[in-house]
């Protein structure tokens, strides 16, 4: 009876362990594949000072990333059926090394600005193509969870990559902190060749060729993908327009913090690590809406605090948009996924795409708010951003549910069923 009982539990155990080492895995992935991404803009004050420019003007060079990655996206989903997802995962962060080293060498803004769009198109590739394989590998049960932990290694380089970017400019300088994050970025392409590459293949599916065009005229008739779109697009737009100004704000009088200093602020992150994870069990719980909004309502109830003069208390409010953000982009990913009706990695393309420009619009259009008028008005922009994504919201209340919308074609079809 015990040998029963333990050759009954073997098979759960063997399980759980090995959703957990996918969990990991996946995770660094996403850390290493984003690193680039997020710990530049910790070291902003830094490249303002040695490029001699103002913060709008450094603040669009580094997010400049998101105009390649946003170009990426589109791409990839233009190609999404010729493109091995494995292979192109590997490919994208073997060559994103390239950039990142050259900027350690970067001669003036110019140059920084177009290698940091090159960067973009490298890390959007092997971003989007990762949710891809995520979408068609993952058991219905096991996608929330996986794209939870992709995007948990997302809220991760947000805080060990500014903290490795701001330790490495304060005691090394801007060349070493560029070289080091190439090298994180060879690491990544390393474990995709070690662990996706022993992964079975895409089973080859029985559908005529279809034009790209057509694909994405059906994900843009898709009821449930087009208000999608857009609040990736709010989405980025609030979170770039906070981590990238409030640099500016805490080095500054009356906080006048110092550079390793502020990358110890971005310890807020450390609880979107934890929160982030149950995005998943989240929606299955309470459904797509109010999981959305109410991971927007954490968001903006962060805001207030960020005008207020003090450490703490700005810190605590960007403890709040982290979680609010994360764990809404957390549920937007997962959504796109579960909502296409044909090829995911056409629409998660075009989700990234939208969410990326979301970025590099939030970077402009905020940095010259922040310059002419302030902060405080800054921050009025990012509410707005929050509560547009919040009434995009309401339009994924329809009486298509998904199933229906797989067998039209993304054209609504009469159904007793309502999408959470």
């Amino acid at each position: 009876m015990t040998d029963l009982r333990r050759s009954q539990t073997m098979p759960m155990h063997n399980h759980h362990q090995g959703a957990l080492m996918r969990t990991l895995l996946i995770g660094l992935i996403a850390f290493l594949t984003v690193v680039d991404l997020f710990g530049t803009q910790a070291i902003l004050p830094a490249l303002t000072r040695a490029y001699g420019v103002t913060p709008a003007a450094m603040g669009f060079a580094v997010n400049a990333t998101t105009m390649g990655m946003a170009a990426a996206c589109l791409a990839v989903a233009y190609f999404s059926n010729r493109i091995d997802r494995r292979r192109g995962i590997l490919v994208s962060l073997t060559i994103l090394a390239i950039p990142t080293a050259l900027l350690a060498v970067a001669p003036d803004l110019t140059t920084f600005t177009l290698l940091r769009i090159a960067q973009g198109l490298c890390m959007a590739s092997a971003f989007t193509l990762t949710l891809a394989y995520l979408g068609e590998h993952c058991s219905a049960m096991d996608a929330g969870g996986a794209f939870a932990a992709y995007i948990t290694g997302n809220v991760a380089s947000n805080l060990f990559g500014r903290l490795i970017a701001a330790g490495l400019a304060d005691h090394l300088g801007l060349p070493a902190t560029f070289l080091t994050l190439a090298g994180l970025n060879l690491l990544g392409a390393a474990i995709v060749y070690i662990w996706l590459t022993q992964a079975a293949p895409m089973e080859a599916q029985d559908e005529p060729a279809r034009s790209p065009l057509s694909i994405w005229a059906e994900h843009l008739r898709n009821p449930l993908l087009r208000p999608s779109f857009a609040i990736g697009f709010c989405i980025l737009f609030a979170f770039i327009g906070t981590f990238t100004y409030v640099n500016f704000v805490l080095v500054r009088e009356p906080i006048a913090i110092g550079q390793m200093a502020l990358g110890f602020v971005y310890l807020v992150f450390a609880p979107s690590i934890v929160t982030t994870l149950f995005a998943g069990r989240a929606v299955q719980t309470f459904g797509t809406r109010p999981t959305f909004w109410g991971s927007l309502a954490l968001a903006g109830a962060g805001l207030p605090l960020l005008v207020i003069p003090s450490l703490p208390v700005v810190m605590a409010g960007l403890t709040l948009v982290g979680i609010g953000t994360f764990f809404a982009q957390a549920t937007a990913t997962s959504f796109v996924s579960k909502a296409a009706t044909t090829d995911r990695g056409s629409a998660s393309g075009l989700y990234l795409a939208s969410y990326f420009f979301g970025g590099l619009v939030g970077s402009a259009v905020l940095g010259q708010v922040y310059d002419h008028y302030g902060w405080p008005l800054c921050v009025a922009g990012i509410g707005l951003s929050l509560a547009v994504a919040a009434l995009l919201a309401f339009r994924l209340r329809t009486t298509v549910d998904i199933a229906s919308l797989r067998i039209t074609g993304g054209v609504p079809a009469a159904s007793s069923g309502t999408l959470p």
